[in-house]
């Protein structure tokens, strides 16, 4: 979303995190935003509903779209602008504060695991009266609630307003965490918890998951390191080339639009990917979608209002709270393609997380920017790194 949305880049909007007491005169005016932005919603479903539409009606698009890579592409394309934005310099001071790194600790490693988990139990362990036990499936949820986010949150954050450099943060210490735990966390609770709930057929003829350190590695490398290192080259040539005020005034307003124009573009090749699946078996993707669904919407609400609850500002806030709501599908995928093959139906159901993702997460970046209004700010301080991050101007800022 625009930064123009919040005023940041205005001078009488710096500084401010637009609570119910912000004097600016267009805060929440939907005629301060662009185009693009203003419709945002309106251009994220008609792009689902051209991939769908292409997928069925020309399923051979599948094939061109995994040569070509086009998923991969629209990822890093659509990451790298909110990366180019970040101001490296105050990532020391993001992974000092232990308050914020110690809360996402607990919210991606022990809250969401746990979360994901119990909602594949309720859903497809066959417990629940009229839902048969679907032992792929819940696989799939496994195989995502492990994968804790490292692409797409950066652009749900910034759409959101957030602090890009949190983001940054939090994203890089989850995935070095993940490199280390993936196959752990995988291992644990689809192997060990149920079988210790006496429900050994959900992982019944399956002794062992081989998942190593480096297949993690390789896709963490592809969908974060490569946006990364253009984010970092590009600010450190900009700014000692023409200058900090030029590549903050001019390069990345410049930039900017690639975030929504890729993500338009990813979201259609997605879509194109499984339109003939999706119209096929229409009832087994809202059976997914459901309990993803609520992990979205439990997680963001949890985490937001654990960050204000440590007394952490609005960008902090919501870094905190996309990070924590979203997973690397990328990486989900990856692994129930190498382990079961890609016409399983747990490559299937991680398959059907990105697709319910962008419209849900969608839909919590104009409930974050609801609270960013509705909510008073002041005094909300934990994370703030500069004026941009703070709320309303006080003496002591």
């Amino acid at each position: 979303m625009s930064n123009d949305v919040a005023g940041r880049d205005q001078p009488d909007g710096v500084g401010r995190d637009h609570g119910p007491n912000c004097d600016c005169p267009d805060c929440g005016d939907p005629r301060s935003m662009d185009f693009l932005d203003k419709y945002l919603t309106v251009w994220i479903f008609g792009a689902m509903a051209v991939g769908v539409g292409l997928g069925f009606v020309a399923p051979s698009v599948t094939q061109p779209i995994q040569d070509l890579h086009l998923v991969e592409i629209g990822l890093i394309l659509m990451m790298y602008p909110p990366l180019a934005k970040v101001d490296y310099g105050q990532l020391p001071t993001v992974f000092k504060n232990v308050k914020v790194l110690g809360l996402s600790l607990v919210q991606n490693w022990l809250i969401g695991p746990t979360v994901m988990f119990s909602l594949a139990i309720i859903f497809f362990s066959g417990v629940t009266p009229g839902l048969p036990a679907r032992p792929e499936f819940f696989l799939g949820l496994v195989f995502i609630g492990m994968a804790r986010c490292i692409a797409m949150v950066l652009v749900w954050n910034e759409l959101a307003e957030g602090s890009n450099e949190y983001a940054a943060g939090l994203v890089a210490f989850n995935s070095v965490f993940q490199i280390l735990t993936y196959g752990v966390y995988i291992w644990f609770f689809a192997l060990v918890v149920p079988p210790l709930l006496g429900m050994e057929s959900l992982v019944a003829g399956i002794e062992a998951f081989d998942i190593t350190p480096m297949q993690v590695f390789e896709a963490i490398a592809v969908f974060l390191g490569i946006p990364f290192a253009a984010g970092i080259l590009s600010r450190y040539v900009g700014t000692r080339t023409k200058g900090v005020e030029w590549y903050e005034e001019t390069f990345e307003p410049t930039i900017s639009p690639l975030t929504l124009i890729a993500l338009l573009f990813t979201v259609v090749v997605m879509f194109a990917m499984q339109g003939e699946r999706i119209v096929a078996q229409p009832t087994d993707v809202l059976l997914i979608a459901v309990p993803l669904t609520v992990y979205f919407v439990v997680m963001f609400f949890v985490s937001f209002g654990m960050g204000r609850e440590i007394g952490a500002d609005y960008s902090t806030t919501t870094a905190i709270g996309f990070t924590a709501a979203s997973n690397n599908f990328e990486l989900a995928i990856a692994v129930a393609v190498a382990v079961f093959g890609v016409g399983s139906g747990v490559a299937f159901a991680t398959v059907v997380g990105p697709l319910i993702e962008v419209p849900v997460l969608l839909a919590l970046v104009h409930v974050a920017l609801y609270f960013q209004r509705r909510f008073d700010w002041d005094g909300f301080d934990t994370g703030r790194l500069d004026a941009s991050n703070a709320g309303p101007a006080t003496n002591d800022d």
